[in-house]
């Protein structure tokens, strides 16, 4: 028996021996990756500009607070145990991917607290997490932060910068600074408020006389994180810098979205453009209405990540929004329908509340 257990004890010191080494090896193998010796690979982009498909649509999925932390060790937090055996960030994961299989959008608006910095231990490696599935797809997506992306290891500067980075990603940092005035061309914006602000255009259906033309923009706006005001911590807000630029951009192209928590003059700047027909944003998870305020119709995404809170036995959502445009006699025309949605994470991706927000065609 004394000699049996020998055996056995050097057995298992082999086997934590060889571990050990085995470790080593990867250890070493993954400093090599990181030394730089490795090619360094470029970005993949999109296939540019976004416009219109063959049909006349063009489909936007939202995604809003994905709140995601680390993976599968980030718990999910509002949910009923019957419901999951195990419940964590890749529950978000899932939820997206199926998201973007089953709507097969032409882009991807992620709006604002993409992860959840608190419960994150590297910004970096969650984004690249968060936005996986978005990059896998290929798709055009672009994003701004909310007031928790920042709280991990990196600024909301440098957030910007890496999510301008990743792959098929079609965020800004800041606008460019060029102009019909401006001498500085190809440089950015350094006068105006907060990071992630930024116009993308969106042209008319292939073969159409819209073409070559920008008839559907969508404006991203950075509302910050936090801010005190008379004493009192509260949320950030859009500043007038900001709506400077929106104006500006309104006078060439006629297209806004925006939102604010605190009344910086954000409503009155959309009602003045003339033509913003809808808003739509993050941050309140279990708001997921639209209502109508001035003739501007302002959506809320509802919640999308399981490690944000939410509400036990009410599904994780995202909203979907469709523009469409009018059929001319021969080709397709100007923007004419705007359309929404919500799928709920449920077993049949359940397609909820649809309703038209703007229709331009003449009443019959």
């Amino acid at each position: 028996m004394e000699v049996e257990s020998s055996k056995s004890g050097n057995w298992k010191h082999s086997l934590v021996y060889l571990a050990f080494i085995t470790l080593i090896i990867h250890l070493i193998l993954h400093k090599h990756k990181l030394s730089g010796n490795d090619t360094v690979r470029v970005k993949r982009n999109p296939n540019l500009p976004l416009r219109f498909r063959y049909d006349g649509t063009f489909k936007i999925l939202q995604v809003a607070d994905m709140h995601y932390g680390n993976g599968i060790m980030s718990r999910c937090r509002d949910v009923l145990d019957e419901e999951f055996p195990y419940c964590s960030d890749l529950n978000t994961t899932h939820f997206l991917n199926t998201l973007i299989l089953s709507e097969n959008p032409d882009f991807i608006a992620f709006t604002g607290d993409n992860i959840f910095g608190p419960s994150t231990a590297d910004a970096a490696e969650s984004l690249l997490e968060a936005f996986g599935p978005a990059m896998e797809s290929g798709l055009p997506w672009a994003a701004i932060l909310g007031n928790h992306d920042q709280e991990s290891t990196m600024n909301r500067a440098e957030l910007m910068s890496l999510i301008s980075l990743m792959d098929y990603s079609v965020s800004q940092t800041n606008p460019s600074a060029e102009g019909p005035t401006s001498s500085l061309k190809g440089s950015m914006m350094t006068d105006i408020d907060g990071f992630g602000n930024y116009n993308l255009r969106v042209y008319g259906a292939p073969g159409s006389h819209l073409a070559n033309s920008s008839i559907f923009n969508l404006l991203f706006l950075d509302s910050g994180d936090r801010a005190v005001v008379q004493g009192v911590r509260t949320y950030g807000w859009i500043k007038e810098s900001q709506l400077r630029w929106v104006r500006g951009i309104s006078q060439r192209f006629q297209e806004a979205v925006a939102c604010s928590s605190v009344n910086s003059g954000v409503l009155e700047t959309l009602v003045s453009i003339g033509d913003v027909k809808a808003v739509f944003m993050g941050h309140d998870h279990t708001n997921d209405f639209c209502g109508n305020l001035d003739g501007i119709w302002f959506c809320y995404g509802g919640g999308i990540g399981y490690h944000g809170y939410g509400k036990a036995g009410w599904p994780r959502r995202a909203r979907v929004i469709l523009a469409e445009l009018g059929k001319g006699d021969k080709a397709w025309m100007g923007v004419e329908r705007i359309k929404t949605w919500k799928r709920l994470d449920d077993e049949k991706l359940s397609k909820i509340d649809e309703q038209v927000l703007w229709d331009h065609r003449p009443s019959r």
